[in-house]
C-alpha cells in the first residue's frame, strides 16, 4: 500500500513541478538501464597506459597506479549514467563525458570530477575542480561530497548541450555548454555530442560500482 501513495506522490509533482523538477526526483533514486560491470571488463576498453591497469572483483571496478583511463566500447550522445565511487584519502578521479580516444579526455570531451574535497593537498584548488564540477568549466553549486573511504553516489544526465549531475542525492549542476563559448577553444569536448563514457584514475585510488547507462531517445 504505501509503494502506491509513493507512486502517486511522484506523478502528483510531476504534473505540479513539470518533467525537469521530476527528472530530478528520478535521478536521486537510480536510474536504472544496462549495468556497465553485469559482464567485467567486456564492454570497456583501456586507453593508454600499462594493459591490465584496471580489474573487476566483487563487482567492484579499481586500478592499480595511473594506468590510462578506462572507456566504454560503445560511444554515447544523449544518456542518463549512474555510480557509486569510493576515493582514497588522496584519491583523484572523474568521469569521462562524450569524449574521443584521442586527446586529453578532460578537454577534448568533458570530465565530471571526482576527488577527496577534503585532502589538505587539495585545499587550493578552484571551485570548479572539486568533485561534482565539471572539471575548469561549472563549479557544484554545493559541496555534497562525503569523507574519504566512504561509497557515494553521483549520477549525470546529457541532453543535447544541457549536463545535469547529482552527488550524494542532491543535484550540484544544472547548465548548458552553449554558456561557455568563451571557454571552447581551450574546451574543445564542450560542443562534442557524441562519444565515449570514460574513467579516470589519476593517483591516490579510487573504486567504482553499480554503473549503468540509459540512452535518451528523445
Amino acid at each position: 500500500m504505501e509503494k502506491t501513495k509513493a507512486g502517486g506522490l511522484v506523478v502528483l509533482l510531476c504534473v505540479t513541478l513539470g518533467l525537469g523538477s521530476c527528472a530530478r526526483v528520478s535521478r536521486s533514486v537510480g536510474i536504472g538501464g544496462e549495468d556497465l560491470l553485469a559482464t567485467g571488463l567486456v564492454g570497456w576498453q583501456q586507453i593508454g597506459g600499462e594493459q591490465g591497469n584496471w580489474q573487476v572483483e566483487d563487482g567492484i571496478l579499481s586500478a592499480q597506479g595511473q594506468g590510462g583511463w578506462l572507456s566504454t566500447v560503445r560511444q554515447y550522445d544523449d544518456f542518463e549514467l549512474s555510480l557509486e565511487f569510493r576515493v582514497a584519502r588522496e584519491g583523484n578521479s572523474g568521469v569521462f563525458l562524450r569524449t574521443p580516444h584521442r586527446g586529453d579526455p578532460a578537454y577534448v570531451g568533458m570530465e565530471i570530477q571526482i576527488i577527496h574535497d577534503r585532502a589538505e593537498q587539495w585545499r587550493d584548488l578552484n571551485p570548479n575542480q572539486y568533485t561534482g564540477s565539471i572539471y575548469g568549466i561549472q563549479a557544484p553549486s554545493e559541496r555534497a561530497s562525503k569523507r574519504a573511504n566512504e561509497w557515494q553516489t553521483m549520477t549525470i544526465r546529457c541532453k543535447g548541450p544541457r549536463v545535469q549531475v547529482g552527488l550524494n542525492g542532491q543535484e550540484v549542476v544544472d547548465t548548458n555548454t552553449t554558456y561557455f563559448r568563451y571557454r571552447h577553444e581551450a574546451h574543445p569536448g564542450l560542443t562534442r555530442r557524441r562519444g565515449y563514457i570514460g574513467l579516470q584514475d589519476h593517483g591516490g585510488g579510487v573504486e567504482f560500482r553499480n554503473i549503468r547507462v540509459k540512452p535518451l531517445t528523445n
